[in-house]
C-alpha cells in the first residue's frame, strides 16, 4: 500500500455545484519528495467570493487554469505509476477533499484509483492517544497556508511524526 496526502481548494461548498480551484498529493515517504500539485478550471458557473478570497485568487484567474478531466487524467496516472500496491487517501478533513477528488474521477472519468473510502488524520491520531478530543495539528511543521501543497505537506509530516510516535505504518 502506498500513502497520499491530499488537499483541495475549491471556489465553493459542495462539489458538483461548485468547482475546485487547485489540490495537491505528497505521496509519505520518509523524504515527502514524490508530489503532485494542480490547477482546473471551474466546471459550474457558481463561485463564492468568499471561497476565491481563501485562495487569494479572482474568477477571472480561475477561469484561466487546466482542463478538469485532463488534470484528473494525470494525476490517476501518477497516482498508479507511484504507488506501491493500493493507493490509500487521507487528509486533514476527508469529509471535504475526498468528496472533491472522488467526485472529480467519477464525473470526468469514470473511476478513481482511491477506491471508496478515505483517512482522516486527526482520527488516527485520536485513536493513538486514546482521546476523542485530542488536538494533533501540532504535529506539522510546514504552515497551514489555504496552498494545497503547504498543506498537504504539513499533513504529510504529521504523519511521519506519528510514525516516529508507534503508528503502524509502512512508508516505502
Amino acid at each position: 500500500m502506498s500513502y497520499y496526502v491530499v488537499d483541495v481548494e475549491a471556489d465553493g461548498p459542495i462539489p458538483g455545484k461548485y468547482s475546485m480551484v487547485s489540490f495537491a498529493a505528497v505521496k509519505v515517504t520518509p523524504e515527502l519528495n514524490v508530489t503532485f500539485v494542480r490547477k482546473v478550471k471551474p466546471i459550474s458557473n457558481l463561485w463564492t467570493k468568499e471561497a476565491l478570497d481563501i485562495v487569494g485568487i479572482t474568477r477571472e484567474e480561475h477561469l484561466k487554469y487546466s482542463n478538469p478531466k485532463e488534470v484528473m487524467e494525470e494525476f490517476m496516472h501518477w497516482v498508479l505509476q507511484t504507488s506501491r500496491g493500493r493507493p490509500i487517501f487521507m487528509s486533514d478533513n476527508n469529509g471535504f477533499d475526498f468528496a472533491w477528488i472522488n467526485y472529480y474521477f467519477i464525473e470526468l472519468l469514470g473511476k478513481n484509483p482511491f477506491g471508496w473510502s478515505s483517512r482522516r488524520i486527526g482520527d488516527i491520531y485520536c485513536g493513538m492517544q486514546k482521546d476523542m478530543f485530542v488536538k494533533w495539528k501540532f504535529l506539522r511543521e510546514t504552515k497551514h497556508t489555504h496552498d494545497p501543497l503547504d498543506d498537504a505537506m504539513g499533513n504529510a509530516e504529521a504523519i511521519i511524526k506519528m510514525k516516529e510516535l508507534g503508528l503502524k505504518i509502512n512508508l516505502k
